[in-house]
């Protein structure tokens, strides 16, 4: 125990490692190995880009440590796919965004859940290692067969029924089909904050699929007429599924400004603008556990047809054009709710009638395409065999492929897609 090696594309784990250390450095940093090996861990260091390794044999790591001291814009999309693997893995995953000098202390923040985000929050090395020793605690009760998770705190009145029952398992069967209730209400009133209708016109077309993994959903989208000439339209996607990134949806929604009232006018916010401030809330929320999201935020004039956009660590959106082959529009931007400096490039495009645009979560990610390597994104044969389609047909063929696809529940993931077409 306590040994350290370095792991790289043409080895694989072979042996149960306490602690896996991602990152673009080419070692440990002291404190931290020294803290590994006074707690007798196994550890080792994994290049970021290499994180497959782990998803090859996660049942042979204990917890991941991710070292993104240092990392930019351009390196949110990376950051973000392996956040998002790691948490479908259900691996406890703890992110450094900051080692602050002299070293007693990491910028990071402490979670009930798998997820340790960072929030500008400083904890000790005291700290980090009860998180380490948690996230492996949980690690053995999942190798063990048990589906752990933190207990919920229970209510004055369920104490009491719990304590004065005579059949428990009677009593178990009620509060787990309450349970299952006020999550379909959850999942409801998720969809309240959904568009009622969509602003359609002469000038634009838009149509949208919602599918959550459970009942409540990580994704959320909005498509809003912001004035006469202004809609405004994302996807919004919160690491994980379920109750915790449903919640932040919630608030992402009722964080995202489009505009602001000055006296008796208004300002439009550009798209840039729209992602910096919504980072700057969720930052100052402090929020816990699942705190991270992606987003593509879009902004189009449906007088001239310019398209602004601005993205941050979402996947591209793609413009179809007629007689073209499909296109990613690709704008730099990073993570929000990790990175207190996050910039998030705005970029444009004049759109002409007849182009079709498509934003899309995570969960239809392998519907659209891949990174191949050394050949750069490559769409999938079904996307490209309906590429002049209208952008009712894209989304109606997706959805009803996404839901012929024969998936094990680990496999299932929040499904939204938000279509556009110039008539």
């Amino acid at each position: 125990m306590g040994k350290t090696q370095t792991l790289s594309s043409t080895d694989a784990l072979t042996d149960f490692v306490d602690v896996v250390y991602l990152s673009d450095k080419r070692t440990i940093p002291g404190e931290i190995r020294r803290l590994l090996r006074k707690k007798e861990l196994s550890f080792c260091l994994l290049p970021l880009d290499e994180y497959h390794v782990i998803r090859a044999r996660p049942d042979l790591v204990g917890t991941v440590i991710i070292d993104a001291e240092g990392m930019d814009a351009r390196q949110d999309q990376r950051l973000g796919r392996v956040l998002q693997c790691l948490e479908r893995d259900n691996l406890g995953t703890i992110l450094i965004t900051e080692l602050q000098r002299p070293v007693r202390s990491f910028s990071l923040v402490s979670s009930d859940s798998s997820f340790s985000m960072t929030n500008n929050q400083t904890i000790t090395l005291d700290m980090l290692s009860a998180r380490i020793s948690v996230n492996l605690a949980d690690r053995k009760k999942q190798n063990a067969g048990i589906t752990f998770r933190p207990p919920a705190s229970l209510s004055a009145i369920e104490k009491l029924r719990v304590a004065s029952s005579d059949d428990p398992s009677k009593l178990a069967n009620s509060l787990m089909d309450n349970l299952t209730e006020q999550l379909r209400l959850a999942g409801l009133v998720q969809r309240d904050f959904l568009p009622s209708q969509l602003p359609n016109c002469a000038e634009a077309q838009f149509a949208a699929t919602f599918i959550p993994a459970e009942w409540v959903s990580g994704d959320i989208y909005d498509i809003a007429r912001i004035d006469e000439q202004h809609i405004g339209f994302y996807i919004a996607d919160a690491v994980g599924h379920a109750m915790p990134a449903a919640l932040l949806t919630i608030f992402i929604k009722q964080a995202m400004a489009m505009r602001e009232t000055l006296d008796n006018s208004y300002r439009i916010f550009p798209p840039q603008e729209v992602l910096t401030n919504l980072n700057l809330k969720m930052l100052g929320q402090k929020l816990s556990g699942y705190q991270f999201a992606t987003c593509c935020y879009c902004l189009l004039n449906i007088k001239t047809l310019q398209l602004t956009f601005a993205r941050a660590g979402h996947p591209y959106p793609i413009l179809f054009r007629e007689g073209e082959p499909p296109q990613q529009l690709e704008a730099r931007g990073a993570l929000l709710g990790v990175f207190d400096s996050a910039e998030f490039a705005q970029c444009s495009i004049q759109l002409q009638r007849g182009d079709r645009l498509l934003l899309f979560s995570d969960g239809a990610e392998m519907l659209i395409g891949q990174l191949i390597d050394g050949e750069g994104f490559r769409f999938t044969d079904d996307l490209l065999a309906m590429q002049n389609a209208p952008i009712t047909e894209i989304i109606d063929t997706l959805t009803k492929i996404n839901d012929d696809r024969n998936l094990s529940p680990a496999e299932v993931d929040d499904f939204t897609l938000v279509g556009l077409q110039i008539p």
